[in-house]
């Protein structure tokens, strides 16, 4: 009788979760990021999972950017989209232009009645994201922005002061020279050079890419990135190249592995390569500073922009189910979940609030130099050059210029040549943007 009683209870106990379960409205999101970086996505699932019983967020790795950004467009197409999709930057125009898939951030919330407020987000970050009168689009998720590390052995092996990096492209050079000259492998190597050397270089010296606000004002527009500064100082690159004060490592993430190795004495990267750079060099072998700018073409910087990704709601979903993918974004932007992802994965804290934790908590003592992105994001407020790009078929046109790019490392043009072309064929590839979207 009491095996019975036991059974039963124990019965109406395993109805009852599935009941709970059963209950629970399921939220389907795609992401590129693999790895440990997956693993910090799925325990942010699992965090929002865990604070309430209403909704159950399902993490789904969909491969890379491009192949996430691909399957999420044919998912839609088929009427099988997930609710949220992370989207690279470089998609921002593209994702715009998808007439009637995209549900944006700023409708949703107030349609969920969600607390919403502009103002606590990091400016370049909420401006890339937004339209021209301040709407956000997309949920600001893992963005970063380019900084300099160095490799301080490197530097005392020169005779040079391991803790003071240059502030100018004349002063890297020097340095690096020297350091090469003192049997450095590599003087200097960018990552993902289009981002670092072309865009944010802009952005940094207040230099437009394209026209009408860098496409913020429009699809109608054309490159402007082959201006005498841009050119002179991808010319500078090259003649560098000649003696490894300037060493190209490839294309995207490549060349950190250069810096790894402890053979290149600086490097521009990402600010979320901290963290691999960190186990590679180890704690007080390497800095982290702001990017060095050009004296003669401005006299301070104006501000870095970001690069990483976004959250892109989809629309076809029935609107109880949009309650709680709010529900999520504003998890996902609460102070103590940004403050945590930030000093876990290196990506910048999209809000203030959570920069301000990270500080008040002594992370950047205890790692100093992971506080430089947010620094250099908010030098100075955003300007039309430095607030981000708008750009149609962009992944296109950045395989363009690495492609022109490589042709001025290998001594194939000089970068004026090369510049050019690459503003040449990257407006025939806005002009097909703009006749597929009018």
């Amino acid at each position: 009788m009491t095996r019975i009683l036991f059974s039963s209870v124990a019965a109406a106990a395993v109805l009852a979760s599935a009941s709970v379960a059963s209950a629970q409205t399921e939220i389907q999101w795609w992401h590129a990021m693999g790895g440990n970086l997956g693993d910090a996505v799925n325990a942010l699932a699992e965090g929002f999972n865990k604070s309430q019983s209403e909704y159950k967020v399902n993490p789904v790795y969909k491969g890379s950017y491009t192949e996430t950004l691909t399957a999420a467009i044919a998912a839609f197409r088929a009427k099988q989209a997930p609710h949220i999709v992370q989207v690279f930057e470089v998609g921002t125009a593209n994702m715009m232009a998808a007439k009637g898939a995209v549900y944006p951030v700023y409708q949703l919330m107030a349609d969920a009645k969600e607390p919403f407020d502009p103002k606590a987000y990091i400016g370049p970050v909420y401006g890339y994201y937004s339209t021209t009168d301040g709407k956000l689009l997309s949920m600001p998720f893992n963005s970063s922005t380019p900084v300099l590390y160095w490799n301080k052995e490197l530097l005392q092996k020169a005779g040079l002061d391991p803790d003071k990096p240059p502030k100018t492209w004349p002063e890297l050079g020097e340095m690096a020279k020297k350091a090469v000259a003192a049997g450095a492998k590599c003087g200097f190597t960018p990552q993902w050079q289009t981002w670092t050397m072309i865009e944010n270089y802009g952005a940094y010296h207040n230099l437009p890419y394209a026209t009408k606000a860098n496409g913020f004002g429009g699809i109608d527009i054309e490159l402007k990135f082959n201006d005498p500064a841009r050119i002179k100082f991808i010319q500078m690159l090259s003649d560098w190249s000649k003696d490894k004060t300037f060493v190209y490592g490839g294309r995207e993430g490549k060349s950190t592995a250069l810096f790894n190795a402890g053979d290149c004495v600086f490097h521009i990267a990402s600010s979320a390569t901290a963290s691999a750079i960190d186990k590679a060099l180890g704690a007080g072998k390497y800095g982290i500073a702001m990017m060095p700018y050009s004296p003669d073409v401005i006299a301070k910087p104006q501000n870095s922009i970001i690069g990483g990704a976004t959250l892109w709601v989809l629309q076809g979903k029935p609107a109880a189910e949009y309650k709680g993918v709010a529900k999520f974004l504003t998890y996902l932007a609460s102070t103590p979940v940004q403050a945590k992802w930030h000093q876990e994965t290196g990506y910048v804290p999209v809000t203030l609030a959570a920069a301000e934790v990270t500080e008040k908590d002594g992370f950047y003592k205890k790692f100093p130099g992971r506080e430089i992105a947010v620094q250099e994001l908010t030098l100075n407020p955003p300007t039309e050059n430095s607030k981000g790009l708008r750009i149609g078929n962009f992944v296109q046109i950045r395989d363009i210029v690495d492609s022109e790019l490589e042709a001025v490392w290998s001594g194939k043009k000089d970068a004026k040549a090369a510049l050019d072309e690459a503003v040449k064929l990257g407006n025939e590839q806005l002009k097909r943007f703009e006749a597929a979207n009018k």
